[in-house]
């Protein structure tokens, strides 16, 4: 299950005074749920530039605060720097990392500027997808005339989205705010076998979408060609969403093209790696790695790694890790020092930088059995059904993953690839079930322990044991129904796949079958407790899943023998 992850990267103008930037950063990381990944501050541009991540509304909350701070700190009438600005926070960008959408971080965004503009009275542009006028998705035309223009602009139809008034005394401290949504930037270099700059320019402009200048008789030195406006015309690239340069690093000794992708939907980090090596091969260079520059989010690198396991005809339905250590292999994101996954890849930063929490799942296999064979009544029989119920979507993947690179089906490798994938993703909901059901039982106990002394305490309790309650036959209920999906994986590994792996289909259906069966008692002994309409329902549809369960292990073991009495 992804948890939901967005990165705020707000620029403050502000480079030179570290107690200010200090105090900045220190109003964001107080707020609960979020992580500061980086701070870097610039004397000349007199900005720093912030990231942090974390969930939705703590990202929101923390940006305010970074906005109030520094609108405290920070007076705009005194403010120089080599970088365009409008304003103490002069942009506030979100962008999706995972379980979220571009959409929802444009109306977290736009959420965020009424605040900002009702509480602290900064005027607020809406820029890029978070936009309320077409023209305002370029940061520029939000930005054009910077602080200073801001007087002339303020209170007219050129003024802010959000907080628009005519230019006031406060507005000249703080200036306006530009808060918006983006994709995330993957900034990314490519190294190259040659310390030519040159030639490293030209597969830049090669590959970039903005291409190179066309010129007369397509010589380089010819003339640039100009439109009727005296605009130079332009050769496109050959991916969207790029921007790229070619340079020469002393520190290594190479060249690279080194790219920022501004559109990952359009240009995936695996599409611009492979055309990088294409346009490099035909210039007679060799890609030799590649190097991430900042954070990158885990979706990339697992949407590389199948994309590399697809080339090759492999299975993808192994552990996002192994999709990952693909992805590192097959770009040599390794090339010029260890790719560190908990340094580099935005969730797993996330979760270091988190207090640990102790999860089922993440026990050795000895120790989750004598952690249940404790005195502790969990975790129970719920969480060791949950747990079957993944060892069996695990056997079913296994044998189709074992069949995708069976030296003979070569042709059925994507057939037994699909298999595998849906397995892996059942297995992946089950596990996380596995804390789930141990999680629901403590509800349930914490609830019995609220006080009862007024009549408002008792109200309450009543209704929390009543709704944890609820939630205890819920949670087995989806481990019964995540399992039972689990017969239709197994049945077409045991009739398709390999014959000598049918044994482990067939105990896959027997723990499929006892996962389903334990499941249903948990439900059984907490619905007991209760009177649910919502409940009785649930109750009806597990039983006649029960039932089917039976019959959906019989048929699939009565496969199994046939395979091995013909062997």
């Amino acid at each position: 299950m992804n948890r939901k992850i967005i990165e705020c990267v707000p620029n403050f103008s502000e480079g030179r005074n570290m107690e200010n930037i200090k105090s900045i950063t220190e109003a964001i990381e107080a707020v609960e749920g979020v992580a500061l990944l980086d701070v870097d501050p610039g004397e000349a541009t007199n900005r720093t530039v912030v990231t942090f991540a974390g969930e939705p509304e703590a990202v929101a909350e923390a940006a305010f605060q970074g906005i109030r701070k520094a609108a405290e700190l920070i007076d705009m009438s005194k403010h120089h720097g080599a970088h365009p600005r409008m304003g103490a926070t002069d942009v506030c960008p979100f962008v999706p990392v995972s379980g979220v959408t571009l959409e929802e971080c444009a109306d977290l965004a736009r959420r965020l500027a009424q605040r900002v503009a009702d509480e602290l009275g900064i005027p607020v542009y809406a820029y890029e997808a978070a936009a309320l006028k077409p023209e305002r998705k370029n940061l520029a035309v939000c930005r054009k005339g910077e602080y200073e223009g801001l007087a002339a602009r303020m209170g007219t139809d050129d003024g802010a989205d959000f907080g628009d008034r005519a230019f006031d005394e406060q507005i000249a401290r703080t200036g306006a705010t530009a808060i918006g949504a983006r994709d995330f930037l993957i900034a990314v270099n490519f190294n190259l076998n040659t310390t030519s700059t040159r030639r490293a320019n030209a597969i830049a402009f090669d590959v970039r979408e903005k291409g190179r200048p066309l010129r007369e008789g397509g010589k380089l030195t010819g003339k640039p060609l100009k439109d009727a406006d005296g605009n130079p015309l332009m050769q496109p690239g050959t991916l969207k969403g790029t921007k790229a340069i070619g340079w020469y690093i002393d520190e290594y000794g190479i060249a690279q093209v080194s790219m920022n992708i501004t559109d990952t939907a359009a240009t995936p980090l695996h599409m611009a790696f492979d055309e990088v090596v294409r346009k490099a091969d035909a210039r007679g260079i060799r890609v030799t790695g590649t190097e991430i520059v900042g954070l990158v989010p885990r979706k990339a690198l697992v949407e590389a790694g199948e994309y590399f396991l697809r080339k090759q005809q492999r299975s993808l339905g192994v552990p996002d890790k192994e999709k990952i250590r693909i992805a590192v292999k097959s770009m040599g994101l390794d090339e010029l020092r260890p790719f560190v996954v908990e340094e580099k890849v935005v969730e797993d930063v996330l979760a270091a930088r988190q207090p640990k929490q102790a999860h089922l799942v993440d026990l050795s296999v000895s120790r989750f059995a004598e952690t249940t064979a404790s005195e502790s009544p969990a975790p129970g029989g719920g969480s060791v059904a949950a747990y079957m119920g993944a060892l069996a979507a695990a056997l079913g993947t296994m044998v189709a993953n074992l069949a995708a690179h069976k030296a003979g089906w070569d042709d059925r490798w994507e057939e037994f690839s699909d298999m595998a994938e849906e397995g892996q993703s059942l297995m992946d909901s089950l596990l996380v079930l596995v804390d789930r059901d141990t999680e629901a039982f403590n509800s349930i106990m914490a609830a019995f322990g609220m006080p009862k002394t007024t009549e408002a305490e008792k109200e309450a309790r009543v209704k929390a044991i009543h709704d944890a309650t609820v939630n205890a036959v819920e949670v087995p209920f989806r481990t019964l129904c995540e399992t039972f999906a689990t017969f239709a994986l197994l049945r077409r590994v045991a009739e398709n796949g390999n014959p000598a792996s049918a044994s482990d289909a067939g105990v896959g259906a027997l723990a499929a079958r006892a996962a389903i069966h334990g499941a249903y008692l948990n439900m059984k002994i907490n619905a007991a407790d209760i009177s649910d309409g919502a409940v009785d329902v649930i109750m009806d549809e597990a039983a006649v899943l029960v039932a089917d369960a039976d019959r959906e292990e019989a048929s699939i073991l009565a496969i199994v023998n046939e395979k091995i009495s013909s062997k």
